[in-house]
């Protein structure tokens, strides 16, 4: 049987970004996905629930997704993941739109790991599985783990990521919703980037900017 799944959901910072602590709930290894700030709610979870963190995944390179990069791998010494075509974007305020927002950085270490479309990350026995899905950034993923999917900025609840920002293209994100998002169980439960959980059956039924795709 695979292993049962841990996820815990945290708001953090201006945007109120969904970060999540999520692994196999057995033997308590776990990753943290877009840890964008608050870092220390994310240490109160892993300290208080005997959690250990094995490492960071951003699911794209903008300032709301990797503020809290830093301490958090200070703090657990464990490896930042990004999809290579944003890891640029963790050194550099214009390409992660610290700069537009007027803030003083954020900026990331370096990442450890460069990730690809179809590669597989481990949290103990719970194996997340790398969907390349480019439209609101270049570099954008989804993490698939059995019926749960953590997508990031690329479907929400009721939306789609903007496109107008640097490396926005309509056209990919509608490609990569339509060819490896909707091809996914109506019961497979997604955890957004922003905003409230839902299914892949409700955002195909009701997603008003899915009508098009």
């Amino acid at each position: 049987m695979p292993a049962p799944l841990y996820v815990r959901s945290l708001v953090v910072g201006f945007y109120e970004t969904n970060c999540y602590v999520a692994g196999d709930a057995s033997s308590r290894d776990v990753i943290v996905i877009d840890p964008g700030d608050d870092s220390h709610l994310v240490t109160q979870v892993v300290n208080s629930e005997g959690l250990n963190v094995v490492g960071i995944v951003n699911t794209h390179g903008h300032a709301d997704h990797i503020g809290a990069n830093e301490a958090l791998q200070r703090q657990f010494q464990c490896p930042i993941m990004i999809h290579q075509s944003d890891a640029p974007c963790l050194s550099d305020p214009d390409m992660n739109l610290s700069a537009m927002a007027g803030l003083e950085g954020p900026l990331s270490p370096p990442a450890d790991r460069l990730l690809r479309d179809a590669d597989e990350v481990a949290a103990g026995s719970v194996v997340f599985r790398v969907i390349h899905t480019p439209g609101h950034t270049l570099g954008s993923i989804c993490l698939l783990a059995g019926n749960a999917l953590f997508s990031g900025d690329t479907l929400f609840a009721g939306g789609v990521g903007r496109v107008d920002l640097p490396g926005g293209s309509s056209e990919s994100l509608a490609s990569s919703i339509r060819g490896k998002l909707l091809s996914l169980a109506d019961n497979t439960l997604v955890y957004p980037g922003h905003g409230a959980a839902t299914t892949i059956g409700r955002e195909r039924s009701s997603n008003p900017c899915l009508s098009d795709i």
